[in-house]
């Protein structure tokens, strides 16, 4: 069982204690006897512990840093969402294909913000300029939020935030079982809690330092539980030797653990494995021993979004992935919806 995450080193932005969850981190990290340090901005951080990139790649990964977010415009985000929410970047599980590794790039620590209120209102300003249409905040789109928030709890605050607002609905994801503390919020059903779910092989080989799938199954019920409307992001999907009877098998159990009740209003989002040029050199550096296959001659050359282009499957294994997958999401789960194939 992975356990909840616990920085090794923290740092703080001094205007980061003018508010008052910066504070708290701080007497919670000191009372914990984990080593504090002073930083002028959380895009700044020197002289990591490490003596060479393996070494401090990794002390970065476990490194908590104590920020305000500037910048209160908001992305626009990807197709799950209207928007970004930004209330941590970065991340502490250590998956080898993540699009984190090149867009955070020599920054890989985690960072944590604690103007949340003022995250909220900027939230609120993109709410009232499309209302009365409702508009979706994804919180997951730069960090794992829920594997830092035992600690900082400003996942809970935006939840219960949200369930009062009556435009406004959250969205995230997370490959963390840690859910107990968000079990009681008051998310008035606005908030759809996800989970990234992949076959035991993938999780195994690929997404070291995340909850295994049968933890993150057994949350999803809790969440379920819970009241929150749920949903599950299959991704990557890669395709590996077995990997039809692999998910197969993971469609199964999930539909085993589930209760009834979830499976009426669930969601899928599918997204096929893919990389870029400068991604593979990332991860190559930072995983030298992975067994993840990038190798340029064996996919189809992509445009992205922003003029970079990517390497993803041929039309053939795409069509193959969306036929298969689909068909057990289809069998197993009938009443639920597919939300996009990317």
């Amino acid at each position: 069982m992975v356990k909840p995450f616990v920085p090794q080193l923290v740092y703080v932005e001094p205007k980061a204690l003018d508010y008052s969850l910066g504070r708290e981190l701080i007497a919670k990290f000191e009372q914990m006897g984990i080593e504090i340090r002073q930083t002028t901005s959380h895009n700044q951080i020197r002289n990591l512990p490490g003596e060479n990139h393996f070494q401090k790649y990794r002390m970065a990964k476990s490194t908590l840093v104590v920020g305000i977010r500037k910048t209160l415009k908001f992305d626009t985000s990807k197709p799950s969402a209207e928007y970004a929410i930004p209330f941590a970047t970065g991340c502490m599980g250590h998956c080898h294909y993540c699009y984190l590794q090149t867009t955070m790039g020599s920054k890989p620590y985690i960072r944590t913000y604690v103007n949340v209120d003022e995250i909220l209102d900027a939230a609120e300003e993109y709410m009232k300029e499309r209302a009365p249409e409702p508009t979706r905040f994804e919180a997951s789109c730069t960090s794992d939020i829920v594997g830092v928030d035992h600690l900082t709890h400003t996942l809970k605050k935006a939840i219960e935030y949200f369930g009062e607002s009556k435009y406004g609905r959250l969205r995230f994801v997370t490959k963390f079982a840690h859910v107990d503390h968000l079990l009681d919020a008051k998310h008035n059903g606005r908030t759809r809690f996800r989970f990234s779910i992949n076959d035991d092989y993938i999780i195994k080989f690929f997404e070291p330092g995340t909850s295994r799938l049968n933890e993150r199954i057994e949350a999803a019920v809790k969440v379920a539980e819970a009241g929150y409307p749920l949903g599950f992001i299959v991704a990557p999907i890669y395709l590996h030797e077995g990997w039809k009877s692999g998910y197969h098998e993971m469609f199964e159990k999930l539909e085993a653990a589930l209760p009834p009740m979830a499976k009426k209003d669930l969601t899928f989002e599918m997204i096929q494995h893919r990389f870029t040029k400068p991604a593979k050199r990332v991860i190559q550096e930072n995983y030298p021993m992975t067994k993840l296959e990038l190798d340029e001659s064996k996919r189809k050359w992509k445009w992205g979004r922003y003029g970079i282009g990517k390497y993803v499957y041929t039309n053939e294994e795409q069509e193959d992935i969306k036929d298969t997958l689909g068909g057990y999401i289809h069998q197993y789960f009938p009443e639920s919806k597919i939300e996009y194939f990317t």
